[in-house]
């Protein structure tokens, strides 16, 4: 009996195991995808902590305090003016692009919106959260959320390849420590672009016509759709100027904390240079936009001979002029939420104006609890009528 019977225990020894492992895979492949989204989402927040941390690791942390001490008061309003330049030709971009795609948008409401998302970008991590917050605040107030984000994402693509344009050129020309590293990546994309377009078209030929599927449909509408925005004779050339007033700006903001810096170099000098920290800073990998323009900074400036402890102090002083920059955000958000509060109190007030209990029905309106008066509750008779 008990050599018959040893079979089946350790049978259901094995299969408790089996079923335990089984029942416990899903709880650990579940916890693997929570983890692994959450290093997604954060992974550029923690990847410039990193960059920052190994930038004052190397020069330490009186460069910034002797960044901050260089700032006064002509600087600080010298950055806002910017920063109302800025913003106002971002504004108008984003108004040119919801113009083109159907959902129009006044310019005033689209600056209060932009400098709201300015200090969101600069205040919270990851850099973003504030364009996120306008795109989505826009397609509720339009009715239509899928072309309210997008408008958003055009309009900042849009930006992006003008600064990736500019900048490329004058890397290209002026001397900077890339200059050679540039015109070898122009050479090799002016190689390259004619033969992946023309496998590209070829895959196309051989490829059955309902072969794409609702993905790939999905994706040449958006492509199509930001063209036509981009490209449009009514807001193309909008996009275009604002795009490079934008630029402009920017490019005034780093030559203005250059010489707050201290720093001895010519415009012509510190142009490359600021483009290459533009750039960074267009990476997705920062905290509130420190990161990558600190890292790069220092490096190219070390490089150019101009000192690497100067490049971060430019860089220092570049960050607390934006966020000075971004600060009317904060007036917009305050008055936001005044105005909404003010609206619920006055929804709240009518309500319960409403739905009061009326003064004539409250038995102890009267000062005489038996009125002779119908009207004060005394039942209808034939003799009070």
């Amino acid at each position: 009996m008990s050599h018959a019977a040893a079979p089946r225990v350790s049978g259901g020894v094995a299969g408790a195991a089996a079923s335990g492992t089984s029942a416990a895979a899903p709880g650990g492949s579940r916890l693997a995808a929570r983890f692994t989204r959450a290093l997604r989402t954060h992974f550029g927040t923690l990847a410039g902590t990193v960059i920052l941390a190994v930038v004052l690791w190397r020069t330490g942390t009186g460069v910034f305090v002797d960044g901050l001490r260089r700032i006064d008061g002509g600087t600080l309003v010298a950055a806002v003016g910017i920063g109302v330049l800025t913003t106002v030709f971002s504004a108008w971009r984003w108004c040119a692009v919801t113009r083109a795609l159907g959902i129009g948008l006044p310019l005033g409401p689209a600056v209060a919106d932009y400098y709201r998302a300015l200090f969101l970008n600069a205040a919270l991590p990851g850099g973003v959260l504030g364009d996120v917050h306008r795109a989505v605040r826009h397609g509720q107030s339009s009715g239509d959320m899928g072309r309210g984000v997008r408008a958003v994402v055009i309009e900042r693509t849009a930006g992006q390849l003008v600064l990736a344009v500019v900048g490329v050129t004058v890397l290209l020309v002026l001397p900077s420590p890339v200059l050679e590293q540039t015109r070898y990546a122009a050479g090799v994309t002016v190689l390259a672009v004619p033969g992946v377009l023309a496998i590209r078209a070829a895959f196309r030929r051989g490829r059955r016509p309902n072969a794409d599927g609702g993905r790939g449909r999905r994706i040449r509408a958006a492509l199509t759709e930001a063209r036509g925005a981009l490209l449009n004779r009514d807001s193309g050339p909008a996009v275009l100027i604002s795009s490079l007033a934008v630029l402009a700006g920017y490019v005034a903001m780093f030559l203005l904390a250059a010489r707050v810096a201290g720093s001895a170099a010519t415009p012509l000098q510190v142009l490359p240079l600021a483009l290459l920290a533009l750039i960074a800073m267009s990476l997705p990998l920062n905290v509130g936009g420190w990161g990558p323009r600190e890292g790069v900074t220092a490096w190219s400036f070390g490089v150019a001979g101009l000192g690497a402890s100067q490049g971060l102090t430019v860089a220092v002083v570049y960050g607390v002029l934006s966020f000075v920059a971004s600060l009317p955000g904060v007036l917009v958000l305050v008055g936001r939420w005044y105005g909404s509060l003010r609206a619920r109190r006055q929804v709240s007030d009518v309500t319960s104006e409403k739905y009061a209990p009326k003064e004539w029905t409250n038995p102890a309106s009267n000062s005489f609890p038996f009125a002779a008066d119908a009207r004060d509750g005394r039942p209808m008779t034939p003799e009070s009528v």
